[in-house]
């Protein structure tokens, strides 16, 4: 006879504010540990994106296979999206030519696309439903995706907008406020909510990581990319094992 009373979770965490201030640490290090291994080492953007890459497909595949949540398992692979989120957007932008209006663009129709095709296989793109491996072969292309948007959109705005680090962190920290007002405020559905504030996370990380890392003549504070990296590494880690995040409640 099953044991009906245990309450079905899924394979992402709580959406707890400490779960908002991880990820803006880790889209953070994203930027300054992909620019680490592709500027600072001189390895460029292309094989960055090839090293990031297997990262990326070997923690999913850890991640797939898991049988529960596993906090530091679910972080490092939230960790690998940013980091070749990174690499491949400045390798489209940059590399390919095909600048960051262009990139945002296409990665825009990817996303789209790749929520569109989520919810039409499996009937939702919420959170709640990430307990199978299709699910979660979908949260993690999504997710993926937007961390790539992220990067080319932060550098649109600092760098082909004008507004800067310091000011493209202000409008990235504003449309957020806008979000969690709307969550508290309105009666806009949370799946939305939920992925305009994880998409708008990623070019805040972005911006704030170029401003840490970049020289102070193009608006930056000049810190070591690699410094930058570890103490939001250990940020992250300490985060992870003060609040213990919980498995997120599924349902389908």
């Amino acid at each position: 006879m099953n044991d009906t009373t245990e309450p079905s979770l899924a394979k992402v965490p709580e959406l707890t504010l400490g779960f908002w201030l991880i990820k803006i640490a880790a889209t953070t290090l994203g930027e300054t540990g992909g620019d680490a291994v592709t500027m600072s080492m001189n390895l460029g953007y292309l094989v960055g994106t090839a090293i990031f890459a297997v990262v990326f497909l070997v923690a999913v595949a850890a991640q797939v296979r898991a049988r529960g949540f596993h906090p530091f398992l679910y972080w490092t692979t939230i960790i690998a999206t940013t980091t070749v989120g990174t690499t491949l957007a400045d390798f489209a932008d940059r590399s390919l030519g095909i600048g960051y209006a262009g990139g945002s663009t296409l990665l825009l129709a990817l996303l789209l696309g790749s929520l569109f095709l989520w919810h039409r296989t499996l009937g939702s793109v919420s959170v709640n439903t990430v307990s199978s491996p299709q699910a979660e072969a979908f949260y993690w292309l999504t997710i993926m995706f937007s961390q790539t948007l992220g990067t080319a959109l932060g550098d649109w705005t600092a760098d082909t907008a004008g507004l800067g680090y310091r000011g493209a962190a202000v409008v990235f920290g504003v449309l957020l406020a806008l979000v969690v007002l709307a969550y508290y405020r309105t009666r806009v559905s949370r799946t939305l909510l939920f992925w305009a504030a994880f998409i708008l996370t990623r070019p805040l990380g972005a911006v704030v990581g170029d401003f840490l890392d970049k020289p102070l003549n193009a608006g930056g504070l000049a810190l070591s990319r690699y410094a930058a990296s570890a103490v939001l590494l250990v940020f992250i880690l300490g985060g992870i094992a003060v609040l213990r995040p919980k498995a997120a409640r599924a349902w389908h």
